[in-house]
């Protein structure tokens, strides 16, 4: 399509002026301000600026991960939809599917953490029942830095709270996750949460803007000027001034969230739509051109028609707010009405906006004089990606070469026990029961194994079987080696689910890592990635989705990188569940897989001499494979009254949680 065949763009009086300046101000470098001129054959106007910036960011177009997340694993027998959609999607038998996947709020829970926390329940709980699946499950992995820290105190509280209060209202249990401290993470805690959910595969749909002509809507909350360039913040390095940006943090409505939950569902059941699509990072600006992408359409909306809570707002502004519990769909245009009546009886705003294309732009306008035309292709699948060299940085090096001799035995058996008990006591192994506690566990009287398990187990709608799921990750040894990082964390969420009995199916990650363009992380991103599609290779196991959250650090240090690992298993038989803690008295206690005389990275070394060092444990990918294949045979044959793994403080603490039935 050449240009002249194109409808005249205006920009916006008062507009900014284009400068190199603000260019750099949204993100962009030079080079990518050139390429975008290419793409254009014009100079931007202002809020096509903006649009760029959003799209084009690390959060929204991975342009520092991308090509690494390309190497992994996607596909197997039990797989419906791989990346590239809200959420993945696994079968699991009798005509079932679950959906599921984990992000991060890592940014905006550090400037506020109970709304950061909070909204990005919300923000994984629409990924999810955008798909048709109705949630079941939420997770929360948790990093934060020392307890001693008032900071941390505070922003553990808060997060705690957000993610709680949240799913409590919209009445999704919150049934696992784990919850790490380290100073690592005292100015960057990592908050990620995944959600699970449960669908007839038949009504499974997508995000998805098809047919010339069908009306595109604007449905659940008013637009505000909450969350504006959300995914750029959270594509950036955190500073003073960006720790006081609290306008970019959205500010949730759980009961909003509810109406919308119990809306989309109806809508999707009765089959009124082509596609919906959560308006999250980046907003309408993202949810439109990804729908309009994956069909290979365009589409044409008017911003006047949205409905707003905040007068003067501008096409820039309504583009990229990130208002929560909000969805884009694509109304079958006979059921238009129908959808209308829907959404209103649910006491929801619903406006038409607009309608799908076919010439590939994503074209808005305001009050019909268009002010955005750009190609959906290069918005959406023509970020530039970027691949970097990374190197070990010498802090890791030496780190890596440290003697360990001296901490590798005990004078005397009080000293085993000193040992134990300062691991016990550690925040990151002590019971959480503080934390799930404040959530609701069992609403909606699924959850069979709950928090403190290996991994949560929860009744499926298909006769007799259930499903196992668990987060895991280990900052501290990825930091240490990178690649092994990678496939222990894949492998631990293995062994968690194959403990309560079932069958490995599929992974969704979140990478949580520093600044991409410092090579030592680059390079432990590089390796993490490697690692895990290894192990999720040897183990069967392929990635639905994700995320990847960069840039977590202040004043020029990192956080500990930290892939985190959401793995789904499903149990044949429920009546075959094993539980964690140990059940009968004389009961024999096997240790299945080898123990080796490694204790590099360990909690043992970090909780008792204050010291993060050496290799970490080495990860064999065939017997990781072999211990799980032998624990989900175990279970099936009722070989076992319990399971549980082997991690953080080794086989004394897992001996110690069995006991106590932590």
């Amino acid at each position: 399509m050449t240009r002249a065949s194109l409808e005249r763009v205006e920009a916006r009086p008062g507009d900014p002026v284009m400068s190199a300046a603000l260019v750099a101000e949204h993100g962009l470098s030079p080079d990518e301000w050139e390429q975008i001129l290419g793409f254009m054959g014009r100079e931007p106007t202002f809020t096509e600026l903006g649009v760029f910036s959003a799209m084009w960011s690390e959060h929204c177009g991975y342009k520092n991960s991308r090509p690494l997340l390309r190497t992994l694993p996607t596909e197997s027998a039990a797989v419906v939809q791989g990346p590239g959609e809200n959420a993945g999607v696994i079968d699991v038998g009798g005509g079932w599917g679950v959906a599921f996947k984990i992000e991060s709020h890592n940014h905006p829970s550090a400037v506020e953490p109970y709304q950061g926390a909070a909204t990005g329940s919300g923000g994984i709980l629409r990924d999810v029942f955008t798909m048709g699946a109705r949630p079941i499950a939420i997770f929360d992995s948790l990093h934060f830095g020392s307890l001693d820290s008032p900071q941390s105190r505070y922003l553990f509280d808060g997060v705690v709270r957000g993610v709680g209060d949240y799913g409590n209202c919209v009445g999704v249990p919150t049934v696992g996750g784990e919850a790490i401290f380290d100073p690592a993470y005292e100015r960057n805690p990592l908050i990620n949460v995944m959600c699970i959910g449960v669908l007839p595969l038949e009504r499974l749909i997508r995000g998805e803007a098809e047919g010339v002509g069908n009306p595109v809507m604007a449905v659940g909350a008013r637009t505000g000027r909450d969350g504006i360039h959300g995914a750029t913040f959270a594509s950036e390095e955190l500073d003073e001034e960006a720790v006081d940006s609290r306008p970019q943090v959205q500010v949730g409505d759980p009961f909003t969230e509810k109406l919308l939950l119990e809306a989309s569902l109806e809508l999707i059941e009765r089959d009124l739509l082509v596609g919906i699509q959560d308006m999250g990072a980046a907003g309408l600006t993202s949810s439109g051109t990804e729908m309009a992408a994956r069909s290979g359409s365009g589409i044409d909306i008017d911003v006047a028609y949205l409905p707003v809570r905040e007068e003067g707002m501008t096409p820039y502004e309504m583009l990229l707010s990130e208002s929560q519990e909000r969805m884009l769909l694509v109304a079958k245009p006979e059921y238009e009405e129908a959808v209308r009546e829907v959404l209103e009886r649910w006491d929801l705003q619903a406006a038409t906006i607009g309608q799908v294309t076919d010439d590939g732009m994503f074209r808005v306008r305001e009050d019909g004089v268009v002010r955005v035309e750009i190609p959906v292709k290069p918005l959406v699948d023509d970020c530039p990606t970027y691949v970097r060299e990374g190197v070990m940085s010498p802090a890791v090096a030496e780190a890596r070469a440290a003697d360990l001799g001296a901490y590798a035995s005990f004078g005397s058996d009080r000293d085993v026990e000193a040992a134990l008990r300062t691991l016990l006591d550690a925040p990151s192994i002590a019971s959480r029961r503080w934390i799930y506690e404040q959530y609701d566990t069992t609403v909606q009287t699924n959850t069979l194994e709950g928090p403190g398990s290996d991994a949560a187990v929860l009744r499926l709608p298909a006769e007799g079987r259930a499903l196992a799921a668990s987060t895991d990750g280990n900052g501290r040894h990825t930091w240490l080696d990178p690649r092994t990082g990678g496939r222990a964390a894949v492998a631990e969420a293995a062994r968690n689910v194959a403990c309560s009995g079932a069958r490995p199916l599929a992974v969704t990650n979140c990478l949580n890592f520093g600044s991409p363009l410092r090579p030592e992380v680059y390079f432990q991103l590089a390796g993490a990635v490697e690692g895990m599609g290894e192990a999720c290779r040897a183990l069967g196991t392929p990635v639905t989705g994700g995320n990847v959250s960069l840039y977590n650090e202040t004043g020029g240090q990192p956080v500990y990188p930290t892939p985190v690992i959401g793995m789904l298993g499903v149990i044949e038989d429920l009546e075959r569940r094993v539980p964690s803690a140990f059940r009968r008295e004389g009961d024999e206690i096997w240790v299945a897989g080898v123990t080796r005389d490694e204790i590099g990275g360990s909690e043992y070394l970090a909780a008792c001499h204050g010291l993060v060092a050496g290799l970490p444990p080495a990860l064999e990918l065939e017997e990781a494979a072999a211990v799980v294949d032998f624990l989900v045979e175990g279970a099936a044959d009722g070989a076992f009254a319990s399971a549980h793994d082997c991690s953080d403080g080794g086989l004394a603490v897992a001996l110690a949680e069995c006991a106590v039935g932590v």
